[in-house]
C-alpha cells in the first residue's frame, strides 16, 4: 500500500488516450504509414469500391488503448501474465506482476497446477489495483510449426477474451503474449493480437470499455504501425490500410486458417464416367482404398454398411458421430459466418446463480425465410463449441416471435443430431422465456418423442422476474423489446424489476 498522501504508482486507464484521437497525432508519431497526398488521392482512386473486411468503426477504436509501460501497473478489472506451462516463467513482465502482487500470488498459482499452451487461468490480483490476473501461455515458436503456434496464441488472446466476457469484465490490460524467451516474432505476433481483439470486440465485446496493448519501446513502433490496419480511424486510413493487409486475416473469429486443413474429400470417389443408376451399395462400398492411411481409420465403408444393418458397436457409432462433428466444426471454422453473426440471434452473457455460463438466444432476431439455415447450424456449432466443455445453460426468449422465426423441427432434430455429446452432457437447464400455448405444445411434442434427455431440462418461464430467480439481473442482457414486452403484460412489479436492469 502507498504511504497516507504519497502518490500513486498505479495507472488509472480511464486517463489514458484512447485509439480514436485524431488521425494527424498519430501520423506525427509514425512516420512508417505518412502518404503523400498524390498516393492518397491515388489508393483512394483504386479503393473506392472495395471493402475491408476491418472497417471503420469509432465505438471500437474507442475502447483501444496503447500504453507503452507496465502492464502490472493498470487500474483495470483484469490485467494479462505471460507464462510457462507450470506458471513458473521468469520475464521481465512476470516477475513485475509477482513483485508488485506479492507472495499470496505464487502460492495461489501453485493450486492451479499448471496450465497448458494456448489456455489461460484466472486468480485474484492480490495487491495489485487490478482486481484479477488472467494466466496465458504462448506457444515457442519454430518456422517448421508456424501454423501451429498461430493457432495456440490465437487461442492464447480468445481464451483471455473468453474469461473476460464470462466474469463481465469492462476492462482488460493485455501485456505482449509470447515472450522474446519463446521466439515468436514480434510483428506476426502482432498480427495475431489486434486481428482477434478486433474480432471478438465485434462479435462479443459489448461490455468490455477499456481494452490496452501494454507494451515497451522495442514492441511500441510495431503496434503504432499495424493498429491502423485492424482499427482504422477514418474512411481514408480503412482504404489506405487495405493494401497492407496480409493475406491471411483469419477467419470471423481471427482464428487463422489453414487451406491444407480444408481439403474436401468426395464422398464416393468415382469416375464421372459412371452411370449413377448403376450405384448400389455393394458396388459404393467396393471402392474404398487399402492403402495406408484408409487403415489408419479403419474400413470406413465396412462401418457404413455396418451401420446401414443396424450392427455397430456403440463405441463405434461414438467414433463414427465424433468424426462428423469433427467435419462440421472444420467448415465451420472455415466458413464467413459474418452476416449470421450480425443478426445477435445468438450471444454469451454471464453466469447464472450456479456460475455456469449463460447462453442467449433470441428467437425474433432469427428469419429462418431469409437466411442460410445451414449457415445457421455452423454459426451455432462455431460459437457454441469451446462454451460446452464446461456446464451452461440457455436462455431462449419466444417473445414476439412470428411464424417466419420459429425453428423448424426437422433442423432442431439434424443439429441435436450433430452437435458433439458435450452439449448434451453440459447442458444444465433450457430457459423458455414467454411460452405460447402452440410452442408449449410442440416443445413437448419435440422433447418427448424426437430427442432423448432434454425434456427434464427444459423450464417454461412465465416473466422476466422468474427468469431472474435462476440468473440475476445483472448477469444477462436482454433485448429491449423483451424488457418493454414484459412490463406491458405482466405487473408494474416486474415492470419496475426489469427497468432497473
Amino acid at each position: 500500500m502507498d504511504p497516507l498522501g504519497a502518490r500513486s504508482q498505479f495507472v488509472e486507464v480511464l486517463n489514458l488516450p484512447t485509439w480514436d484521437q485524431p488521425q494527424g497525432v498519430q501520423d506525427e508519431l509514425d512516420g512508417e504509414n505518412h502518404y503523400e497526398e498524390d498516393e492518397v488521392d491515388n489508393l483512394t482512386n483504386q479503393l473506392n469500391f472495395v471493402n475491408s473486411p476491418f472497417t471503420f468503426r469509432q465505438d471500437i477504436n474507442n475502447k483501444i488503448v496503447l500504453f507503452n509501460g507496465d502492464v502490472a501497473l493498470l487500474n483495470c478489472t483484469a490485467i494479462v501474465n505471460t507464462s510457462n506451462e507450470t506458471l513458473t516463467d521468469k520475464n521481465p513482465i512476470s516477475d513485475s506482476i509477482h513483485r508488485h502482487a506479492g507472495p499470496e500470488l505464487r502460492d495461489e498459482l501453485l493450486k492451479l497446477k499448471g496450465c497448458r499452451t494456448g489456455e489461460a487461468k484466472m486468480t485474484e490480483g492480490f495487491d495489485l489495483a487490478a482486481r484479477f490476473i488472467i494466466h496465458t501461455v504462448g506457444p515457442k515458436y519454430k518456422a517448421k510449426y508456424r501454423t501451429a503456434a498461430e493457432s495456440s496464441l490465437y487461442s492464447c488472446y480468445r481464451n483471455v477474451l473468453q474469461l473476460a466476457k464470462e466474469h463481465a469484465m469492462v476492462s482488460v490490460g493485455f501485456c505482449v503474449i509470447s515472450t522474446v524467451k519463446r521466439a515468436y516474432p514480434v510483428e506476426d505476433a502482432t498480427h495475431i493480437a489486434l486481428r482477434t481483439v478486433r474480432r471478438f470486440l465485434e462479435n462479443h465485446g459489448e461490455n468490455i470499455e477499456t481494452l490496452v496493448f501494454a507494451v515497451s519501446d522495442v514492441e511500441e513502433p510495431v503496434y503504432r504501425k499495424l493498429l491502423p490496419l485492424y482499427y482504422p480511424r477514418s474512411k481514408q486510413e480503412e482504404r489506405i490500410s487495405l493494401p497492407l493487409l496480409p493475406a491471411d486475416i483469419g477467419n470471423s473469429e481471427g482464428e487463422p486458417v489453414v487451406p491444407e486443413r480444408q481439403i474436401r474429400i468426395a464422398e464416393k470417389p468415382v469416375n464421372l464416367e459412371d452411370d449413377p443408376e448403376d450405384d448400389s451399395l455393394e458396388s459404393d462400398l467396393g471402392l474404398v482404398g487399402s492403402h495406408a492411411f484408409a487403415r489408419m481409420e479403419g474400413d470406413v465403408d465396412k462401418q457404413r454398411k455396418l451401420i446401414l444393418q443396424g450392427q455397430m458397436s456403440d463405441a463405434a457409432q461414438q467414433k463414427q458421430h465424433q468424426r462428423n462433428y469433427n467435419r462440421w466444426l472444420c467448415k465451420a471454422r472455415a466458413e464467413d459466418l459474418s452476416d449470421v453473426a450480425a443478426l445477435k440471434a445468438l450471444y454469451q452473457t454471464g453466469v447464472d446463480l450456479c456460475g455456469r455460463t449463460v447462453m442467449v438466444v433470441v428467437g425474433r432476431n432469427i428469419p429462418v425465410t431469409l437466411i442460410d439455415m445451414e449457415k445457421a447450424l455452423l454459426y451455432f456449432i462455431h460459437v457454441m463449441d469451446h462454451i460446452t466443455v464446461k456446464e451452461y445453460v440457455m436462455v431462449y426468449f419466444h417473445t414476439l416471435t412470428g411464424e417466419h422465426n420459429h425453428l423448424d423441427t426437422d433442423f432442431l432434430k439434424k443439429l441435436y443430431d450433430i452437435v458433439d455429446a458435450k452439449f448434451k452432457k453440459n447442458l444444465r437447464a433450457f430457459y423458455f422465456v414467454h411460452p405460447t400455448f402452440r410452442s408449449k405444445v410442440s416443445t413437448w411434442f419435440f422433447t418427448t418423442f424426437s430427442v432423448s434427455g432434454l425434456k427434464d431440462k427444459v423450464h417454461h418461464i412465465e416473466n422476466l422476474q422468474q427468469l431472474f430467480t435462476c440468473v440475476l439481473p445483472e448477469q444477462i442482457d436482454i433485448p429491449p423489446f423483451v424488457l418493454e414486452y414484459d412490463s406491458r403484460v405482466n405487473s408494474p412489479y416486474y415492470s419496475a424489476q426489469s427497468s432497473g436492469l
